[in-house]
């Protein structure tokens, strides 16, 4: 049972979410007694694509054709499926991310295959059943799923499996080629407009995020977000009432209807955290609260509390990084 790991890359590098697949596809091939290859989209070096052995990937497989340096849904899942085919995968391993919901659900009907998304944890193989641990209710509670198809589809939950890294093993990069048409690029984007955060770090990749809500009192004041988030090497992000009013871009909300993020540190500033929003954190390893309500609701999610004014503890917070930095 050979596994097939998904991998998405972005300017050139391999995304954090796709080292951690990357990751949990080798465990899962140990854990069957075989080896796990990749299959990368997206715009790659062989340089990035073959550091892919760090995580215990043997091979990988790039298609060079150009146009799949942006994600284009059927292009895409018919390159991940040619290449499940070509190496009789059975088990395919990719990141519940926006790629991987797309993919996902369309790559189950084309290879007729069993799909778990949110997946927690490596898969119990005893008794001749496949069950997986799946995320529900926003991360409220979970589900065991038996997967019974010839062939299963796994979308792992970010941050979920720490990405490892074994220095000095490199994967085999092999050439790939979907024969893809121009059909299977009609559904492309006319143009793609790149949204990233401060410092040019992708929100639904960062491993640290500064958040600001309405406590803030206007977009004149989010330097004492940016500043903390430049300080820390984070990425800025804003709930639904911030980006609803315009102080912030869209793209930096969080929440149910906005972006769900995994990082490890979520620093939450002036957020009273209404339910929407914490569907949208609520996996974050850490959680740091900081609003001088000490009844905001937030507080009883997060793992430590500041109650003061953020307006008296950014800068003191920015200066403490700076410091140790």
């Amino acid at each position: 049972m050979s596994v097939l790991v998904v991998v998405e890359c972005d300017k050139g590098e391999v995304k954090k979410s796709s080292l951690e697949v990357a990751t949990y596809g080798a465990q899962l091939a140990a854990q069957l007694g075989t080896s796990a290859t990749a299959i990368a989209v997206g715009e790659a070096t062989d340089a990035s694509l073959a550091q892919l052995g760090e995580q215990g990937i043997t091979k990988v497989l790039y298609d060079k054709e150009p146009r799949l340096k942006d994600f284009v849904n059927n292009a895409y899942t018919k390159l991940i499926a040619t290449a499940a085919q070509q190496e009789d995968a059975k088990v395919i391993v990719l990141a519940n991310s926006n790629i991987g919901a797309a993919v996902g659900s369309r790559l189950s009907i084309r290879l007729q295959a069993s799909l778990a998304t949110n997946v927690v944890e490596l898969p119990k193989t005893d008794g001749g059943q496949f069950t997986v641990k799946r995320g529900a209710f926003s991360g409220k509670a979970f589900s065991d799923v038996v997967l019974k198809s010839d062939r299963k589809i796994i979308a792992v939950k970010k941050n979920s499996i720490e990405a490892q890294h074994e220095a000095g093993k490199t994967a085999e990069v092999v050439a790939f080629a979907a024969q893809l048409t121009d059909a299977d690029f009609a559904d492309a984007p006319k143009q793609v407009v790149m949204q990233d955060q401060a410092g040019g770090i992708l929100l639904p990749e960062a491993g640290l995020v500064v958040s600001g809500g309405r406590g803030m009192k206007g977009p004149e004041n989010w330097n004492l977000i940016e500043d903390l988030a430049k300080a820390l090497g984070a990425a800025t992000a804003c709930s639904k009432p911030v980006s609803d009013v315009d102080w912030r871009p869209h793209h930096e909300h969080v929440g149910q209807t906005g972006i769900t993020v995994s990082p490890n540190l979520y620093i939450a500033c002036g957020i009273s955290g209404a339910i929407q929003h914490l569907a949208g954190v609520n996996s974050s390893k850490v959680i740091v609260v900081i609003n001088k309500d000490p009844e905001a609701p937030f507080f009883k999610a997060a793992d430590y509390g500041i109650v003061g004014d953020v307006f008296e503890v950014l800068p003191k917070l920015t200066a403490a990084v700076k410091a140790l930095g």
